[in-house]
């Protein structure tokens, strides 16, 4: 089970090292008797999911990122992303490099990584750490039909195993998001034998909240009550069910306009004590940029807009709860 909150991560731990801080006295000994009370964060850090500024090069894309007010960017590195796998030895530096001109630090990406012996997969993941970032989201896997659910469970969670050691000598910690539909964690206690399968720490859940009411109904907080001690990265969106051409399905709308409840869930991570990064998926219509789309279809300051309404929303529902 993760101890994410309380135990150093191998990078932290050497970088604490190197400025003589490691096993220092800080606290007296009452003091260290003492329990030590958590006070949620003011306000969330915020990620912006790339793929909807995919019509920008890197430099635009950090550029805007941060005349939004966002803490960051959630870089994607997968096919069709901003930068692609084959070529994360070039282009992953570049990023990094428009990133850090605008203030903004690596952290987080998405990924299609899972199998690491792979050697596209694990360069992506050696260059990313070299590079300092945090956290990144795996691929999604499927339950093939000619094998059964559980003998799936537990050839993913041999693998789970496999990469989180890779992410331990790398610093990297990744996590398997919820998807809905038929993909593996898409009820989320379905990822429970995977990742108990690891330590928690440097491999776990990227939970999505829109995925998991979608999937959940009303007993979402029972599937977020489960798996809250392996979430190391949240994503945030929201949805309703409508009925479009001709049929009941999902539809992506913004923040606060859908099923939802803002206020019950962020209530719930300041309860459970999560605090890690956020990264804003905008799904609804961006004129083609919620597809990760290269050219769009309406003006760039409109895509901006809205997705700063989603982002303020965030911020004014963290802070009223």
């Amino acid at each position: 089970m993760s101890t994410k909150h309380t135990t150093y991560s191998r990078r932290t731990f050497s970088k604490l090292s190197a400025l003589g801080l490691v096993g220092l006295p800080l606290l007296s000994f009452q003091d260290a008797l003492d329990p030590i009370e958590y006070s949620a964060p003011e306000s969330l850090q915020v990620h912006l999911f790339s793929k909807h500024l995919q019509f920008l090069d890197y430099n635009a894309m950090a550029a805007a990122t941060v005349a939004m007010g966002f803490d960051g960017v959630d870089l994607t590195v997968r096919p069709k992303g901003h930068v692609l796998p084959e070529r994360v030895t070039i282009d992953l530096p570049k990023a990094v490099k428009a990133m850090t001109k605008h203030g903004l630090s690596p952290q987080l990406m998405s990924t299609n990584v899972w199998d690491i012996t792979d050697p596209i997969q694990h360069t992506v993941l050696k260059t990313a750490s070299q590079l300092g970032f945090t956290h990144y989201r795996t691929a999604w896997l499927k339950y093939p039909e000619d094998r059964s659910i559980t003998e799936s469970q537990v050839l993913y969670a041999q693998q789970a195993k496999a990469l989180e050691r890779v992410n331990s000598e790398l610093g990297l910690v990744g996590g398997y998001q919820n998807n809905s539909g038929m993909n593996v964690g898409a009820p989320v206690w379905d990822l429970i034998p995977i990742l108990e399968a690891t330590k928690g720490e440097y491999l776990g859940s990227q939970y999505d909240i829109r995925h998991a009411v979608i999937e959940g109904g009303e007993s979402w907080e029972l599937g977020l009550r489960r798996i809250q001690p392996y979430i190391n990265s949240i994503v945030l969106k929201d949805v309703k069910w409508g009925i479009k051409d001709g049929k009941w399905q999902p539809i992506n709308v913004p923040l606060g306009e859908g099923m939802v409840d803002f206020k019950r869930y962020f209530s719930l991570l300041k309860s459970y004590k999560i605090n890690v990064p956020v990264s804003l998926h905008v799904e609804y219509d961006l004129g083609g940029a919620e597809h990760g789309a290269t050219e769009i279809s309406i003006p760039k300051s409109e895509v901006f807009a809205r997705i700063k309404k989603d982002l303020d929303f965030i911020r004014a529902t963290w802070k009223s709860v």
